[in-house]
Parts: C-alpha cells; sequence; structure tokens
C-alpha cells in the first residue's frame, strides 16, 4: 500500500469516526445539557427577583390592618424557607432535592398570594401608590416565574428525549448523562380548574 493510500484510509477513519460520533450524540447531547442549565438559571433568578420584592411589599403593607400579621409572619418564614433550599446546575437530575425547592417555592407563592387577597380587603392599602406598584411588580414576576419554569421544562425535554434516543444513548452513555428532573406544580389541587360556584 502506497503512502498516499495510507494517509487517505486514515483520513477517510478519521472522518468516518467523527460522523459516527456526531450521529450518536455525542456532541447533541451536552449541548442539550447546557441549555436546560441556563434555562433553569433563568428559573432561579425569577425566584430571587421574586424573594427580593417580598420584603417590600410586607414593609409597605404592615400598616394595615392587625389581621394581616400572622399573613405577613407566614410569608416571611417562607421566604426564609425558600431562599434556604438551594439547587445547582449539579442537582437537576436528583428528584428529591428538586421535589424540596418546588415544595418551598409553593409555599412561598401561597403565601403571597394570601397576602394579596388580605391587603385588597383594606381600601387605605390598596389605594397606596407604593403598595399597587409593588403588587404590580409581583404579579409580573409571577408570570416570568412561569415562563421561565415553561422554558426550564422544555429544554429538559429535549435533553431528556435526546439522552433516551437511538442513536443519541450510545452519546449519552459514554459521557454518563443521566435524565433531568422538570419542574413540577406542588400545588394542591393546580391540576383542578377553580369553581366559580358561589362566587359571582
Amino acid at each position: 500500500m502506497s503512502l498516499i493510500n495510507a494517509r487517505r484510509l486514515k483520513t477517510g477513519l478519521v472522518l468516518g469516526a467523527a460522523l459516527s460520533l456526531s450521529a450518536c450524540g455525542f456532541n447533541s447531547v451536552p449541548t442539550k445539557q447546557e441549555a436546560a442549565k441556563a434555562k433553569w438559571a433563568d428559573v432561579e433568578a425569577a425566584f430571587q427577583e421574586r424573594s427580593n420584592l417580598v420584603p417590600n411589599l410586607a414593609a409597605v403593607a404592615k400598616g394595615a390592618a392587625e389581621q394581616e400579621k400572622s399573613i405577613l409572619v407566614g410569608v416571611t418564614e417562607a421566604r426564609a424557607k425558600a431562599t434556604s433550599v438551594q439547587i445547582s446546575a449539579n442537582d437537576l437530575g436528583d428528584p428529591k432535592k428538586m421535589e424540596q425547592f418546588q415544595q418551598a417555592q409553593a409555599n412561598l407563592g401561597a403565601g403571597i398570594g394570601r397576602l394579596l387577597a388580605s391587603v385588597e380587603a383594606y381600601p387605605e392599602v390598596k389605594s397606596n401608590a407604593n403598595y399597587q406598584m409593588l403588587q404590580s411588580q409581583l404579579e409580573g414576576q409571577e408570570n416570568r416565574i412561569r415562563v421561565a419554569i415553561r422554558d426550564y421544562n422544555g429544554a429538559v425535554q429535549s435533553y431528556n428525549t435526546e439522552v433516551r434516543t437511538f442513536p443519541s444513548m450510545i452519546g449519552a452513555r459514554l459521557r454518563g448523562a443521566q435524565p433531568l428532573v422538570p419542574y413540577k406544580a406542588v400545588t394542591p389541587g393546580a391540576e383542578a380548574a377553580p369553581s366559580l360556584e358561589g362566587k359571582l
């Protein structure tokens, strides 16, 4: 075999190996994993923004009626718990850690809902421009959280599909890639539409 033919054969083998690796998800798996981790960072940022808004809303609401104090204490405690439960991008495959984080955020969200409903009952607070501004910011933040979670779950679905389907699963196994955990609603009864009976 001539030197030129040997080089062509070697080049052909290298190209064939590169093509087979790319076809088996060796590069697409980490790309999708990194995309999911980036979306998780967006979820964390949205929850942090909400956590930062809560003390301001609570401070404005403190001047309201005595009945709100227990709700304010509950929101403050839920915020402390929500910020104490941390999850890193490396923990996205751990269902227990994800569940703890989801539960802490759901408790804070429920407390904020009670606070907003309670404060709306008192016109002197409802008419307060600071309260209205913070309430609007908090409602906007809840929407941003929903969008961030939707985007994260979309990235997780794409990644999990990649690591579980042929031929990408070959590259995933070579890299030791594991499925990631999607963010799930943990609010009791979230799967059922609310009833308006007796409320209209």
